[in-house]
């Protein structure tokens, strides 16, 4: 996205994860100021995708765009990663990084010494909760410390009024821990995988069930059925408060009790923008090139919106952005302080969303794009393409599929074969196609229209509530209680149906908005008045959903 100029006003940057070379252009592409990323080994994500020498190929293009690139370091070093120390340090010096994030105090020293031209930023490993803190850093030499998810904005404000000489980071989006900021017992217990070497299995993701052991000597489990719960019933008894029972309660689906949403300060971004937190970090070094597109876009959209006129900023536009992305539910969770039940997904742990990825340009010739496919493509879907420089999407209804190698052409394409398509331009009527080659350059992504089950739909349903809910800090127990059970009931239902939102996507409908290439809105006579509309505006402007309904006109029946 196009960055806004800089004004008087202190700007945040906006701080994307990079697991990869090409999510690292992703993201600078679609909007970030900075992007972090490191080597498997030194960085706490070993499933982190950089070698040494692609970490100073992603670090000279982000300077070659005017950008920022910091570099992870920020694992607890033993003493075999101290010998790896010197070659990282004297290769990463060399292309100059915008800092270095490090947690161990070890290592801070030890860079400090050898590279003392190197920023050196306070990784969130390091658990910085409170102002006194962040002055120790400070004194130490640090450029930057970033807070743990666990400050509340209240701590943040403080910590930004007594430590206005330093930077401050602050994560504003991305997946949270059950536990302490990394620091997970289950991982190593379940799984023997260090969750604070960057090797986490997510144990806490996990479905888990009770059951109950007798002990008249049998060894067999006692599972609890639908015929057998009510001749039982399970307490806990806390050793300070003897006499104080609590029911335990959990259902034959088992309980996810220990899954986190996904965090998600959009509808609060204005607060962090307004006391001037200096990065605005996202979580996500393991997520998709999708995911690093797309929220990159929604928080550089909402960011620039704000600087360019703070008083009349609202959230939704991006919020809806951002539900194309998956996500296990959003929450604000420590901004108030406090945790509410809100901020747990108790009946479904997968990352969902209305929208999945359907692929990204990976070239754009004289005469068309070629797309390397992400997802199944079905003839007479419809293809949305997503900008990394202008606001306004493209819509294109495909009703087959040429193979960029071959030519040979095909009503279905497999998102995993890495099928290459060729979009000849000739496809987007309705389109300059001088603009839209520069409106979808290289590594521009698409999107489509997801199918979902009925317990997905109301998994999606239950989650908005919810955070309604949590943003107004009302109650609504009634509406709770109805979306929670319509949740459980489908899921105990297990009904595998899938639909879509809307009937944009196969060859029996249409969504009315005017998609490049769609036969039946640019023939059907009952979208007669409303391509006399579309045709009288400017190139590329589509028409909303409402506009599309309401010029609808019902054709008699022959």
């Amino acid at each position: 996205m196009t960055r806004a100029a800089t004004s008087p006003m202190k700007r945040s940057e906006l701080l994307m994860p990079a697991g990869n070379l090409r999510k690292l252009k992703l993201a600078i592409l679609y909007g970030a100021d900075a992007v972090y990323l490191g080597t498997p080994d030194m960085s706490l994500r070993t499933k982190s995708e950089f070698s040494l020498e692609e970490v100073i190929e992603g670090v000279a293009f982000c300077h070659a765009h005017g950008l920022r690139a910091y570099l992870t370091l920020n694992l607890f070093s033993h003493n075999k990663d101290i010998d790896k120390l010197d070659e990282y340090i004297d290769t990463v010096r060399k292309v100059r990084p915008d800092g270095l994030i490090i947690a161990d105090p070890g290592v801070f020293q030890y860079v400090k010494d050898r590279a003392p031209e190197l920023p050196l930023h306070i990784s969130t490993q390091s658990n910085i909760c409170s102002w006194l803190s962040v002055k120790f850093w400070q004194d130490q030499g640090a450029d930057l410390c970033v807070l743990a998810r666990e400050v509340s904005f209240s701590e943040l404000k403080e910590i930004r009024e007594k430590c206005p000489d330093i930077k401050l980071e602050a994560f504003v989006h991305g997946a949270m821990c059950m536990t302490y900021s990394g620091r997970c017992l289950l991982s190593n217990f379940m799984a023997e995988r260090g969750a604070n070497q960057g090797n986490c299995a997510n144990s806490c993701r996990w479905n888990y069930s009770f059951r109950m052991r007798l002990k008249d000597g049998t060894v067999q489990d006692l599972q609890i059925t639908d015929d057998n719960a009510d001749m039982f019933e399970f307490l806990l008894e806390e050793g300070c408060r003897p006499g104080e029972l609590m029911p335990i309660e959990e259902d034959a689906r088992g309980s996810y009790i220990l899954n986190s949403k996904d965090l998600c300060i959009m509808p609060k971004l204005n607060e962090y923008l307004e006391i001037g937190v200096d990065s605005l970090k996202v979580e996500g070094r393991g997520k998709s090139e999708y995911y690093c597109a797309i929220v990159a876009r929604a928080y550089r959209m909402a960011i620039d919106d704000y600087y360019a006129d703070p008083e009349n900023w609202d959230p939704k536009p991006y919020m809806r952005e951002l539900e194309a992305v998956g996500n296990r539910g959003y929450t604000l969770a420590f901004h108030e302080g406090r945790l509410t039940n809100y901020a747990h997904n108790y009946e479904h742990t997968a990352s969902l969303a209305q929208w999945e990825y359907a692929g990204v340009v990976t070239e754009v010739t004289e005469d068309a794009f070629l797309v390397e496919v992400k997802n199944k493509l079905v003839a007479g879907e419809v293809l949305e393409f997503v900008s990394p420089i202008a606001r306004e999407t493209v819509l294109l209804r495909v009703y087959d599929f040429e193979n960029a190698a071959t030519g040979q052409r095909t009503e279905v394409v497999q998102g995993s074969t890495k099928t290459v398509i060729r979009l000849p331009f000739t496809l987007f009527d309705h389109e300059d196609i001088d603009a839209l080659k520069l409106r979808f350059p290289q590594y521009s992504v698409m999107r489509k229209e997801r199918a979902l089950t009925e317990e997905q739909w109301n998994r999606v349903r239950f989650d908005k509530l919810t955070q309604g809910l949590e943003i107004s800090g009302k109650e609504n127990p009634a509406a709770y209680a109805k979306r929670r059970d319509a949740l459980a009931k489908s899921i105990e239902e297990d009904g595998n149906t899938r639909r879509f939102k809307t009937n944009r996507v196969g060859v029996e409908g249409c969504c009315g908005k005017g998609c490049n290439g769609c036969m039946i809105f640019w023939q059907d006579d009952q979208y007669a008045r409303a391509r006399d509309v579309l045709l009288k505006r400017k190139q590329g402007q589509q028409l909303s959903r409402a506009e599309a309904a309401e010029l609808k006109q019902a054709v008699p029946q022959l």
